[in-house]
């Protein structure tokens, strides 16, 4: 599948804009990203430096930036039509909520769509660029899910990122 992927470097790039316009430390703007996490591990200021120049990053933790910058995921795909549309915004959250991949809802789009298309895993993975049979199938399991990956299965599908999260209680 030809389509150009999230970039993650942009993504650094809009939150470094924002830190320095607004004359925080990293440590400040990842204090402020993490406001909603009450327990569990919060995302370390390490984890949003470091998307200067890693290939990948955990997609919990990216809806959270983004939700921070009030931007959507699409807003970082190059090429991608409008991606401001009221069909890609996401709702507010409140105290103690955060936003989050559904990946049970990713698995079951997929599984849909492959079998109006009488495919096999193995055919569906060989459509869909850097993933395997396996990686598609464990899906239904929940677990974690890294952008860029987890933005060309919602392109695939031809839907909103927001389609495939949802709000979880901390």
């Amino acid at each position: 599948m030809a389509v150009q992927d999230f970039d993650l470097r942009a993504l650094y790039e809009a939150l470094d804009e924002q830190r320095r316009s607004r004359q925080l430390t990293w440590k400040a703007l990842t204090d402020e990203v993490n406001q909603h996490r009450t327990r569990l591990r919060p995302i370390s200021t390490s984890t949003i430096t470091g998307l200067k120049d890693k290939p990948a990053a955990e997609g919990d933790g990216v809806l959270q930036m983004l939700i921070w910058l009030r931007r959507t995921p699409e807003s970082f795909v190059p090429g991608m039509a409008d991606p401001r549309s009221p069909c890609f915004v996401q709702p507010e959250l409140a105290s103690g909520q955060i936003r989050r991949w559904n990946k049970q809802a990713l698995f079951a789009a997929l599984d849909e769509r492959r079998l109006a298309r009488s495919m096999t895993w193995d055919e569906l993975a060989n459509e869909i660029s850097g993933f395997t049979p396996g990686m598609l199938k464990d899906l239904h399991k929940g677990g974690r899910i890294g952008f860029p990956r987890v933005m060309r299965l919602v392109r695939y599908l031809g839907e909103s990122a927001a389609a495939f999260t949802h709000v979880a209680s901390w």
